[in-house]
This record gives C-alpha cells, structure tokens and sequence, in this order.
C-alpha cells in the first residue's frame, strides 16, 4: 500500500510541477502587463500573498481530523479554484488580490503537508532519498513546463487566462490523485497547534528561512523585471534551466542529508546564499556591461532556486527530533506560519530600502540574514539513533 501511495503521490508531484511552473513564469510579469504597478506596489502586494501562510497553522489546525493526505487534497483545490479566478475574475487589482490570496491559502496548506506526507512514505533512515526522489519528479514536469511556456509565449502568444487554465486543471488533477491515496487521520492530542521548546531551534531556521525567502521571492524577480528589463519567455527560460538541473540537483540534495547530516547541508545552503546576495548587489556595478551584469543576475536566480531544495534538510532535522510522530506536521505548519510573520514585513522594508537607498543594499541585508542563518546552524544536533 505504501509503494502504491508513494507512485500516486509522485505522479501528482508532477502535475504540481506543471502548476507551479506557470505560476513562476508568468505571475510577475501579469502583474506588470495587466496593472502597470510600481516596485512599491509590488512590494504591499506581498502582505496578502503571505498572509495565508501565517494563517496556515491556525487552518491546518481546524483540519487536522482529515489528516494529512486529505488536507493536502483540499489544499490543490483551493489552489486551482485562486488560479482560475486570477485568470477570469481579477477585473481590478483589488479583485484580483481576493483571488490571488485564495490560490495563496491552498498552496500554502500544501507545504507542511507535503513533506509529511513524503516522510511518512519513507523509512527512517531514506527521508532525504524519497523526499529528493518526489521534488525530482515535480522538477521534472516543471522543466518540461518551463520549456512550453517560454516557447508558446514567444511565438504564438497565448493569453494569461488561458495559461491559468492549464495551471487550474493540474491543479485538479493532482487533487484527484492525492484523494485516492490511503488516508492517514492524525492522531490528535487535544491541541491542534503549540510551540514547544524542544523545537526552538526549528522556529528559528524557519524565521530565518522566511526573512531570506522573501527577498528573493520579491525583489529577485523585480531586478530582472525592472532593471534588466525582463519577460515571461525569460523566466520560463530560467525555469527551464533550473528545473534541468533540479531534476538531479534535488535527489542529490536529499541523499546528501541521508549521508552528510541536516547540519551540513544547512550551513552550506548558508554559504551559497551569501555570494548569491553579493552577486545580486554588486553585478551591475562592476563595469562589464549589461549584458554580462543580466548573465551573472540570472545565474544569482538559477542558484537561489536551486538551493530551495535545502528546504528538505529542515523537514527531515524536525522529524528526527520530534517527541513524537504527532507533533511532525503540526510543527511544520507553525513553522511556516512563523516564517511568514517575518515573510509579511521584509518585502515592505525592502521596498523602502530599495527607494531610498536602491536594489543592492536589499541584498546586502540578504547576505547579512545569510550569515545568521549560518550561525545557527552551529547548534543543530541530533541524537545517534
């Protein structure tokens, strides 16, 4: 039963990939092209596209008699009903906030279940492995994605609804396939979410998380958009090179945790992710041209998506050290929520610093976060099984 599960999981791992994959490509630059907005704009709009990842713990908590698989399920049809409104419903910017907070929601209810459920599908001693193993799948199909919707957009030039569309009905699909997985309903405790002092540190790499994913997230984008001038056939193209090399990037990531330990892995994505922030600062200012300033801020994205992997490192530490296996998913949902609280408020202070003081210096403070992150990672212990 678990292997048939695990096969149902990754096929819908795959259509997530389609999923996200347009949403990577073409959100920015819809927001340009149907509403013109300002770097400011941009930045506000990252209140109530985070929000529901604060809310997470509190909905995930409400849900939690259905168990995780079911959530899950629920969470891909949130989604794709947020996408589809984004595509057909979103008349005004107002409007279309109401329907990009609900796609929001369901991706956001997925994220904690998701590595928990992978983690239930494994052994104790292959998490890293079956976790690389479905990202590899998802990365896969968003290669595939990435590589179709640069294509369409640059010579048949197919409308955002229409695009959407595509998104919402893998959406469904993976929805469909999840519902058909054996249920697991959780055993509850009587609380459907605490903090606990044991998990300290795993709150702190989740803030920490939350602060450098949103740099990256809102302001990565943005440099490309509005310093280098970029379109959606670049971002599909970027998606299709990452995507590329996360087919194997993730696994490996995964069976690096399996051999090397969280501790390692975490303190190297640190490591990267402070030459990722100095490339971004200072590219454009080293006097080599535009061109070659666009090459090595695109490589700074390529690389920043690619460590997002390391993300696994931080599910499978917590299920190390859990007291229990009941405490796994609604800790990752705090986590995340935590993550977000921080999340909310870095675009804004970024969107201020970049007025006043330009894009760089968003990044410098990136690099600094960075550097904290890799701090922490100095405490990270788990006991010998």
């Amino acid at each position: 039963m678990k292997k048939r599960d695990l096969v149902l999981f990754l096929i819908a791992s795959a259509f997530l990939g389609v999923s996200q994959s347009i949403d990577a490509s073409v959100f920015n630059n819809f927001l340009n092209d149907t509403f013109n907005i300002t770097v400011s704009q941009r930045t506000i709009l990252e209140f109530p596209r985070e929000f529901p990842g604060f809310l997470v713990v509190f909905v995930s908590g409400a849900l939690i008699a259905l168990g995780d698989v079911r959530i899950a399920g629920v969470a891909n049809i949130l989604a794709a009903v947020g996408m589809m409104g984004l595509g057909y419903l979103s008349k005004d910017f107002g409007v279309m906030m109401i329907w990009m907070t609900v796609y929001s929601m369901g991706q956001h209810l997925f994220l904690p279940v998701s590595n928990s459920i992978g983690m239930n599908l494994a052994d104790k001693n292959n998490m890293g492995k079956v976790l690389g193993r479905i990202n590899g799948v998802n990365t896969a199909a968003f290669l595939l994605t990435s590589l179709g919707t640069a294509l369409i957009f640059r010579f048949i030039k197919i409308s955002y609804p229409m695009a959407y569309t595509v998104g919402a009905i893998s959406f469904l699909c993976s929805a469909i396939l999840i519902f058909n997985m054996t249920p697991h309903k959780a055993k509850t405790t009587g609380k459907r979410f605490f903090i606990k002092k044991e998990y300290s540190l795993f709150y702190w790499l989740s803030i920490l998380y939350g602060a450098r994913k949103q740099i990256f997230i809102t302001f990565g984008p943005w440099v490309l958009i509005k310093v280098f001038n970029q379109g959606v056939t670049t971002f599909a193209m970027l998606g299709f090179i990452v995507a590329g090399i996360g087919i194997f990037f993730k696994p490996f990531v995964g069976t690096l945790i399996d051999k090397k330990g969280e501790r390692f892995v975490l303190a190297a994505e640190a490591i990267l992710l402070i030459v990722v922030c100095t490339g971004y600062a200072v590219a454009g200012n080293l006097g080599l041209g535009i061109e070659t300033a666009l090459y090595i801020t695109a490589g700074c994205y390529i690389l920043d998506q690619l460590l997002v992997a390391a993300g696994m490192a931080r599910s499978t530490y917590l299920k190390k050290i859990a007291a229990s296996p009941e405490d796994v998913s609604p800790t990752l949902s705090m986590g995340i929520s935590m993550d977000h609280v921080v999340a909310m408020i870095v675009p804004w202070l970024g969107g201020l610093v970049w007025n006043v003081f330009g894009y760089e210096i968003v990044f410098v403070l990136g690099a600094l976060i960075a550097l904290a992150n890799l701090f922490i990672t100095r405490y990270i212990k788990i006991a010998e099984e």
